[in-house]
């Protein structure tokens, strides 16, 4: 029988009232898609105003005891609250409901647990668990749920005491670290034979349900699962790519960030997530037609960051700007002309093949940039100049005269673009911008 659950959307007062009302409908429905991800049956929904959070229940007393007439007329067994509960908040919801609660960490938790599928990404998802679960004990559960081979959270409780919970669980913690540990060193051999190879390796990242697999599959022919479901992708495939130059390169299918991703969702995922870290380009796909578009941008580079991906690595990422055919005729003309405007920009979708062939040309560029040769004069003060294109460039020639220093130079359009930033039009003139180019 599937399990009956209501979804619980508090909207706290505490940001600004505008901004709550304008976002609150569209959380709910991201919440909907992700309860929906797993099998069960979302038997209800409801937004619920917090003016002034509860330490207790986080909602008001008077609301938690209607709901609790809801829920029981309803015949619901699982409440998510799309939101963060403390340990305490959830221990009296589960009393006041006489219902099993989940926050939204402990639903993403839920949905990675029934999406692993490699070994590698079970002990992932296994750590993560037992780290929130472990959060909880100190003052939530007095005893965890039964094993039944799997960390589900839905389900009934088994009956260990807590004193020995916190020894099991962290003993399961340490053992699956040191396994994950091992699987980092295999990764980082991989990556090390990738590297003598060589081929490049392109990582694409981007909010879940963006389209990554879908265009993973349209570039390389392969037939990773790829649903209009969140988190339909968790454990990470490489395929080679060819590029229109016929060069090879490798593209890395990553699991979807999410608002508001658990931390420790991102520390046990770091092994599977150092494929970005390592990445020799990154690419971003979006999906320009959710009306959180914007802030789902923000939301993954926020993750990205957290990381530790480095700025220029971030301003050097490649954004592909997907589903534009689900846009109107305004709207797409739009995403097309601020596609148009700038390299590492391109409209596309991966559903009609639309722009793809621009998107591999971007990714050829991108890794192999073509470099140009350079004649610059440059004055005798400017020794900063000519440093510069020395740990920048590839100095072929250089004379020194009366009026100055002349340097040959080979370097990317990009380098060049970098050094008049740098150092200004008036401090480089160019005498041929492309004496030659290969």
């Amino acid at each position: 029988m599937t399990t009956r659950v209501f979804l619980l959307h508090p909207v706290l007062k505490s940001s600004a009232a505008s901004a709550a009302a304008s976002g609150a409908s569209d959380a709910l429905e991201e919440a909907c898609a992700l309860v929906q991800a797993i099998d069960v049956e979302l038997a209800g929904r409801d937004t619920v105003s917090v003016p002034r959070p509860s330490p207790a229940t986080l909602i008001g007393p008077g609301k938690v005891e209607d709901l609790s007439r809801v829920f029981a007329s309803a015949e619901i067994e699982v409440v998510v609250v799309n939101g963060t509960l403390s340990p305490i908040q959830q221990r009296n919801l589960e009393r006041a409901w006489k219902v099993k609660v989940l926050d939204r960490t402990g639903l993403i938790l839920e949905i990675f647990g029934e999406r692993a599928q490699t070994r590698e990404g079970v002990m992932q998802v296994d750590l993560a668990h037992l780290t929130y679960q472990k959060s909880r004990l100190v003052r939530s559960w007095t005893h965890l749920e039964r094993q039944r081979g799997s960390t589900s959270f839905i389900g009934g409780p088994g009956e260990t005491q807590i004193e020995s919970d916190r020894r099991i669980l962290d003993d399961k913690i340490v053992r699956l670290k040191r396994q994950l540990e091992k699987v980092a060193r295999t990764r980082a051999l991989h990556r090390a034979a990738r590297k003598k190879v060589p081929y490049p390796v392109v990582a694409l990242v981007g909010y879940t349900n963006a389209g990554k697999s879908t265009l993973f599959n349209r570039l390389t022919a392969a037939e990773v699962r790829a649903e209009d479901m969140l988190f339909a992708t968790l454990d990470p495939t490489m395929r080679q790519i060819v590029l229109p130059s016929g060069r090879t390169a490798i593209l890395s299918d990553t699991v979807g960030f999410i608002s508001d991703l658990p931390t420790q969702l991102v520390a046990a995922f770091r092994a599977t997530l150092e494929e970005v870290l390592e990445a020799d380009q990154i690419v971003h796909v979006r999906n320009v037609a959710h009306p959180r578009s914007d802030d789902q941008n923000r939301d993954v580079l926020g993750v990205l960051d957290e990381l530790g991906v480095e700025a220029d690595r971030l301003e050097g990422m490649i954004e592909a700007l997907n589903k534009i055919d689900l846009l109107n005729a305004d709207e797409r003309q739009a995403v097309q002309n601020a596609a148009t405007r700038g390299t590492g920009v391109v409209a596309l979708s991966a559903a009609t093949g639309e722009g793809c062939d621009r998107l591999l040309a971007e990714i050829e560029a991108a890794l192999f940039p073509r470099r140009m040769v350079f004649e610059l004069h440059l004055g005798h003060d400017e020794g900063a100049a000519v440093s510069w294109l020395y740990g920048h460039g590839e100095v072929k020639s250089r004379q020194d005269g009366e009026a100055g220093v002349t340097v040959t130079v080979e370097m990317t359009e990009k380098e060049f673009f970098q050094f008049q930033k740098e150092f200004g039009v008036a401090a480089a003139e160019v005498r041929h911008q492309a004496l030659a180019a290969q």
